[in-house]
């Protein structure tokens, strides 16, 4: 046929979706390299059959054009039939288990479906201005299918949790767990929504019940926030000065380095590690902090230019006035000052009454006006009455426990994963921090720890240095990866399950404490960080699409050696602010899990990750260290006043927090156990009630509403009307209430 010597690109839609009809069919054949055959010329059409495209931005039309016709054929329902079977295929497993060296030739057919599928997945999740209609149909109903139990009655990111714990059980160690972790993080982030997704549902959760609107955009007010640097010390204001005025050009001084520098610009790494927690010893009176110095903006963004002459100190930019964010107050900040000024000024308290002022000074009422002012209701506070009280009474509704007769569940992408999760979540916990543990730089290679490599080692190790340096960059780079990948997730999770239900946050964060995730995290940033963020693991030649649309030049030693342009890598600083925020998220409010970073001796390591330049990461380093300065003592707060100083100019404002002084700490014992005990009580309590089909009957939702009671409708018995008046009179009128018994009982 002359249609076969056409290009892709020349074919009409009717003969592309023909082709694709036949590939579909032979992907149902039995002969297992015929099916591999084809899987790879599927991929090769979701990868913009880049042999007839000429520049990068057509083969990224090619992909595009193309993944939404093999969606529209079907072709994702049939690899994830061959997905399974590649996960079910015991044959392939014992045989991986039983290689004393497993490589990429062990993992082929699933490397190729899982390409295909990522392709998709990520293809389709992010919008373009020049979307067709049908395209933007089409993403909605993709959304939909991968976040609801299609697919034999659990959603597709539960199969791929299940991937990751069958390879790290070791029964299936040559699974390609790069691919397997980057398209479980996207069918996440696709499904449940991103950060500015996540921003939204909590805006319109606070308007559905009534709560004010929230004060600021928490993405806007990070993404607008500046770096902190440090500024010059007197003496280096006088000799600036001088220099200044002798009209000599000079680089900026850099005679010392302390917590929040960035980097020394004559060696970006010089003294990175040498440095702990008594650096700061001379910096109370230093000046003022987080001044941005003109030479040191945006040093992440861009490289630096060549630095221009120093301006006098009077010509330094000018930050706007005015704190970040807007503080905050919780409801029992509200009431253990109410508390306070009771017992003070009165002698009793009113318990958790925040209204009754009866007795109190005029001051104590404008310190409760102001603080009722700022107070701010969380949605993850104000729990579903349903939730909590079991002795409600339940109408029947479309629910995921409809059947059970418990309580309204929505079914939502977040509630239909937790519900899949749920019963070996901390098995999908453990393994995802195995994963997080072998890829981490700090951690060393041991003979029984997990083999993360099996998709990246090639049959025959190098025998030349050039291919020696490129299989060494390409190893650290599948490690940045998996890092990038498993932290994402994490964070999506956690954030996703905080705002569906507190305990469902509550648990994950539970397991996550118990499986040792808060000093694993401490060990990751207790390296060179300076040098991990700038690491310079990937060959810009290489990078798709460019190697196959542009001639291949000829790789040294020396372009190897020299790598990218960047100054930074940004896949690691992604890595470093995720696990910085899951860190923030498993210590926030929880006295025991802050005292975990004091004992792990986590301020020095803290510190040394504060010279990295970058004010998102530079603000969850400083909430990690606000929470445990009250416990560091003063000799650490003296000696790192800028420190302090960043603390109270980038992180909100608590009003009632006495974190800069620690009065409270004789108060606070630590008693790690009782506190997660309890803790996990609550939660089983809940899932029990939530989700248990065998509950006992203490959870039971029993009907306790007079209303709704005696409006139901009861079969009587025809012959009822003829002897309820006799009955009322034996057993009612004639009968002596015992009005102090009731009363007795009801004590």
């Amino acid at each position: 046929m002359d249609e076969e010597n056409k290009k892709w690109i020349e074919l009409v839609q009717e003969q592309q979706r023909a082709y694709v009809m036949r590939l579909l069919d032979a992907l149902e054949v039995t002969d297992r390299d015929k099916r591999l055959k084809v899987a790879r010329a599927i991929l090769y059409l979701a990868q913009g059959v880049f042999d007839e495209c000429d520049t990068d931005a057509d083969v990224i039309h090619w992909s595009r054009h193309n993944v939404f016709l093999l969606h529209d054929m079907g072709i994702f329902t049939a690899l994830l039939e061959l997905l399974s079977m590649e996960i079910d295929n015991n044959q392939a497993c014992s045989s991986a288990v039983r290689k004393p060296a497993i490589s990429l030739a062990d993992s082929t057919e699933l490397r190729v479906l899982l390409s295909i599928m990522y392709l998709m997945v990520e293809t389709i999740r992010l919008q373009t201005e020049d979307d067709r209609p049908e395209w933007r149909t089409a993403r909605e109903a993709f959304k939909t299918e991968l976040g609801s139990p299609l697919y034999n009655g659990e959603p597709f990111a539960l199969l791929l949790f299940t991937m990751v714990t069958k390879f790290c059980s070791m029964h299936a160690p040559h699974f390609p767990m790069k691919k397997v972790l980057l398209l479980l993080w996207k069918t996440v982030l696709f499904t449940m929504g991103g950060l500015e997704e996540l921003q939204e549902m909590k805006v319109r959760g606070r308007e559905r019940l009534s709560l004010p609107p929230l004060p600021e955009d928490s993405i806007k007010v990070v993404r607008s926030m500046r770096a902190a640097s440090p500024p010059a010390s007197a003496m280096e204001l006088i000799e600036q000065q001088q220099q200044a005025k002798r009209g000599r050009r000079s680089r900026r001084p850099l005679v010392k380095q302390d917590s929040l520098d960035t980097y020394n610009e004559r060696d970006p790494f010089k003294n990175d590690d040498a440095r702990d927690e008594e650096e700061d010893g001379e910096e109370a009176d230093s000046g003022i902090e987080g001044e941005v110095d003109p030479l040191d903006r945006d040093v992440i963004i861009q490289p630096p230019p060549p630095p221009p002459p120093l301006r006098p100190p009077t010509e330094r930019v000018s930050l706007p006035k005015g704190l970040p964010w807007a503080p905050k107050v919780r409801e029992k900040d509200i009431e253990h000052f109410l508390e306070t000024s009771r017992n003070k000024f009165i002698g009793f308290t009113l318990g958790n009454d925040t209204e009754t002022l009866v007795g109190l000074p005029r001051p104590i009422h404008e310190s409760v006006k102001t603080l009722k002012q700022v107070r701010r209701r969380e949605i993850t506070l104000i729990l579903p009455p349903l939730s909590f009280l079991p002795l409600l009474s339940i109408p029947p509704s479309l629910s995921l426990h409809q059947d059970r007769g418990e309580e309204d569940v929505d079914g939502t992408p977040t509630e239909i994963l937790y519900l899949g999760i749920l019963p070996n979540l901390s098995q999908y916990v453990i393994a995802l921090l195995k994963l997080l543990l072998a890829a981490a730089p700090t951690s060393k290679a041991k003979t029984d720890s997990i083999n993360i490599l099996a998709d990246v080692l090639p049959e025959e190790m190098p025998i030349t240095v050039l291919q020696s340096m490129k299989l060494g960059i390409d190893v650290n780079r599948h490690k940045e990866i998996i890092v990038k990948a498993i932290s994402a997730l994490l964070l999506l999770l956690l954030k996703h399950l905080k705002l569906n239900h507190i305990y469902q946050f509550e648990i994950v964060s539970q397991h996550l404490v118990f499986a040792n995730c808060i000093p694993l995290i401490l060990k990751f940033f207790n390296q060179n960080i300076m040098s991990y963020i700038s690491a310079k693991n990937s060959i810009c030649v290489l990078d798709f699409p460019h190697c196959v649309v542009h001639e291949m030049p000829e790789l040294t030693a020396e372009s190897l050696e020299a790598g990218d342009c960047n100054q930074f890598c940004w896949r690691n600083l992604f890595s470093c602010i995720n696990l910085l925020r899951i860190l923030n998220k498993l210590t926030k409010w929880k006295h025991s899990r802050t005292m975990m970073l004091v004992v792990f001796k986590s301020a020095p390591i803290l510190k040394r990750a504060l010279k990295v330049k970058q004010a998102m990461m530079q603000l969850y380093v400083l909430k990690l260290l606000k929470i445990q300065t009250k416990y560091l003592g003063r000799q650490w707060r003296k000696s790192n006043m800028k420190t302090m100083s960043a603390i109270y100019q980038k992180v909100r404002h608590r009003l009632n927090d006495d974190w800069a002084y620690g009065n409270d700490i004789d108060a606070r014992p630590w008693d790690f156990q009782a506190e997660e005990c309890a803790l996990r009580e609550s939660i089983e309590k809940f899932n029990s009630r939530r989700y248990d089909k065998n509950q006992n009957g203490e959870f039971a939702p029993v009907d306790n509403c007079l209303q709704s009671v005696l409006g139901q409708r009861v079969e009587l018995p025809e012959d009822f009307h003829y002897s309820y008046e006799m009955w009322l009179e034996r057993e009612v009128f004639s009968q002596p209430i015992q009005w102090e018994g009731l009363l007795q009982q009801a004590q």
